[in-house]
């Protein structure tokens, strides 16, 4: 029983190395095996962990719904709680199917949601301010993570969830980042740390906002521009009025459209640095579902995407992204995560500290 086992393992994690082909990257290190397999013989050995994966997003839901939790939070540490499911059996193939290609499917459809106009209301002033924002929070996490000690592609995967779209932009800039032994660590672990900021800040930036007497267009681009998640900002942003919320959602969605050209420019930085030798670097293939992700906002830009059509992409996308979550949370053990130590959850709260103090700066004095 436990060689049947073993057998299946090793077949699963065999089959998985050749789905860094199906983010639109070439890859020439997926065995012959995997490449002979049918869409039906690939279909019938991710089921079983696809289906738990789902099924734990269920549940993540239904509790967010009726405890008022951040969804991905209550998806990871379910996850990770049935962490010996990837350990070895029948589940592991579809744990890494979510992990990898479901998880890029759901960031592609995150463009239904963005058009062109939205980010055009905002005029000229918040739209720097949430390219400057993003800009320097993804270079001080690099700078700081290696004050820290931490590795530079730490620091870009968290200040890229600190600055863009918390849980979301966690994982499209950790599938463009280097694979390592410690890679689906840290994006858990931000993952984790950002979720938890993100719904500390839902509760107390409406109250700094009140307090410095911002006026609701003010506010609006103060929670938008500084709190990670999508759903923390617009709980925040409604708290204080409709205005609040409206404006925080649009800026939201701007920092939101921030995602494509970081990930490409990370995607770019790490080719040059990882290319040795004496010619030239090249340059990053072009990932698919950045492809989609493009598509999906130019599509919506143009009204050809009926705003039924774009709910329901956006409803996919959440289902997609949830069930990756579980899935990346069923291949970390708490174990590894207490292991890394202080620095870099002190790393992801200077990111917030420092995207925070700025744009409410730039509000209170300039705008």
């Amino acid at each position: 029983m436990n060689n049947d086992l073993t057998k299946d393992t090793a077949a699963a994690r065999e089959l998985f190395y050749s789905f860094d082909g199906m983010e639109g990257l070439a890859t020439d290190e997926a065995p012959a095996q995997a490449k002979k397999r049918t869409v039906w013989q690939t279909a019938v050995a991710v089921y079983p962990g696809v289906l738990t994966a789902l099924t734990i997003g269920l549940a993540a839901t239904w509790l967010s719904q009726h405890y008022g939790a951040p969804v991905m939070l209550f998806a990871l540490l379910i996850g990770m709680s049935f962490h010996f499911l990837h350990e070895e059996g029948r589940c592991v193939a579809g744990i890494e199917f979510s992990s990898k290609l479901i998880l890029r499917l759901g960031v592609a459809l995150l463009g239904a949601r963005i058009t062109a106009s939205q980010i055009a209301s905002l005029g000229i002033a918040p739209i720097a301010l949430v390219a400057v924002s993003v800009a320097t929070t993804i270079l001080f996490g690099y700078v700081a993570a290696r004050s820290l000690k931490l590795t530079p592609a730490f620091g870009a995967l968290s200040g890229g969830s600190v600055a863009i779209c918390g849980a979301s932009a966690a994982l499209a800039i950790a599938s463009v980042l280097p694979r390592t032994r410690d890679s689906e660590r840290d994006t858990i672990l931000t993952v984790v740390t950002v979720t938890a900021l993100s719904t500390i800040a839902m509760i107390i930036y409406p109250m700094i906002a009140t307090a410095l007497h911002l006026d609701h267009a003010k506010a609006g681009v103060f929670l938008g521009g500084t709190i990670h998640d999508v759903a923390q900002v617009v709980g925040a942003g409604y708290t204080i009025s409709q205005e609040t919320g409206d404006v925080a959602t649009y800026v939201k969605l701007l920092r939101v459209a921030m995602l494509l050209p970081a990930v490409f420019v990370i995607a770019y930085v790490v080719a040059r640095a990882t290319h040795r030798g004496g010619k030239s670097a090249p340059v990053p293939g072009v990932p698919l579902f950045l492809i989609g992700f493009a598509a999906l906002v130019a599509i919506n830009s143009l009204g050809m995407l009926p705003k039924v059509a774009a709910d329901g992409l956006t409803d996919v996308s959440r289902w997609l992204l949830v069930t990756a979550i579980a899935a990346l949370g069923m291949k970390t053990s708490f174990k590894e995560l207490f292991a890394v130590g202080w620095r870099p959850i002190a790393l992801v709260v200077a990111e917030t500290f420092w995207i925070g103090l700025m744009v409410l700066g730039v509000v209170y004095f300039w705008l």
